[in-house]
């Protein structure tokens, strides 16, 4: 038994099918199939139930899955443990974001980055936050850079900045004009939101709902860009984050008006697992896309 065999077996768990499972570990579909047969003859136990069209792993087998993935995060703990106390910015280094936060970040920060560490190699990964916190979970990515929400508690939270939202309406909308506005003006108006699954939407809806707004329901868009461009067709109001909008506050048909204070925000904070040895990188981190953002933020005063 070695950690490959280990890799393959929770390939096939995750995937259900021994050529997919083949292709994502990059061997053929006859050395997988070899090598899972042999760990179950090591095992003495059956670890699925194998037929033409699918794969079902027995109770046993996913014992063991759930074992292995243990036995690889630890491994993999390990090789982070002896590199983190010899060269902690140095290495490999998989990144997740959130679409709300990474098309708006990463132009900011990645440049920085590559001069402040130039042998860290990043490999960076946008999606959802449950997926995200999933892969994390299961090692396949080394931190995240997220909105944080109730439910992370199990992660180690490092802060990085706080990002106020600001009001997006059409520049034809009658308060286009507005220096600021106050939240409470939202009551009773109707504004767009992302489709579920987008933390944003979970964070505008609550400082919506507290005003009094209602979500529009005829329409929940994909991306931040899809409701700046339903905005600009006159098509109602949103809140977007401020890194992602000009700072002008105008582009496009569109402006954007700060809150009066209490200003809605959401914290942005880099996640990672509790035991992950390279706690000291994601500090050095941390402490760089905080510098870097909050002299952006600021000019935005």
């Amino acid at each position: 038994m070695n950690f490959r065999d280990l890799e393959y077996l929770i390939a096939l768990e995750e995937l259900k099918h021994f050529r997919k499972a083949a292709d994502k570990c990059f061997v053929s579909q006859p050395t997988l199939s070899g090598q899972i047969k042999k760990l179950e003859e090591e095992l003495d136990v059956q670890l699925m139930e194998r037929s033409s069209r699918k794969v079902i792993f027995t109770p046993a087998g996913l014992d063991i899955v759930a074992k292995a993935k243990t036995i690889l995060l630890e491994a993999k703990s390990l090789r982070e443990l002896a590199k983190s106390h010899n060269e902690p910015m140095r290495g490999t280094l998989h990144i997740g974001l959130i679409p709300t936060v990474a098309p708006y970040l990463l132009p900011l920060i990645i440049p920085i980055m590559k001069e402040t560490f130039p042998d860290l190699e990043l490999y960076l990964h946008e999606n959802q936050t449950a997926v995200l916190l999933k892969q994390l979970e299961q090692g396949e990515l080394d931190c995240l850079m997220l909105a944080v929400l109730p439910g992370m508690e199990n992660f180690k939270q490092v802060e990085l900045y706080d990002e106020p939202l600001e009001l997006a309406l059409s520049d034809k909308h009658s308060w286009s004009n507005n220096r600021l506005i106050n939240l409470q003006e939202l009551s009773g108006e109707h504004v767009l939101m992302l489709e579920d699954g987008h933390c944003l939407r979970d964070q505008a809806l609550g400082f919506c709902f507290t005003a009094g707004a209602i979500e529009d329901s005829s329409f929940k868009a994909t991306s931040l860009e899809t409701l700046r461009h339903m905005i600009s067709a006159e098509n109602g109001l949103t809140l977007l984050p401020q890194l992602a909008i000009p700072l002008n506050r105008a582009q496009s048909g569109v402006k954007y008006i700060p809150f009066e204070a209490p200003v809605p925000s959401r914290k942005i904070v880099l996640l990672s697992r509790n035991n992950s040895a390279r706690q000291v990188c994601f500090d050095q981190l941390a402490e760089l896309i905080n510098k870097t953002v909050s002299k952006r933020l600021a000019e935005y005063q």
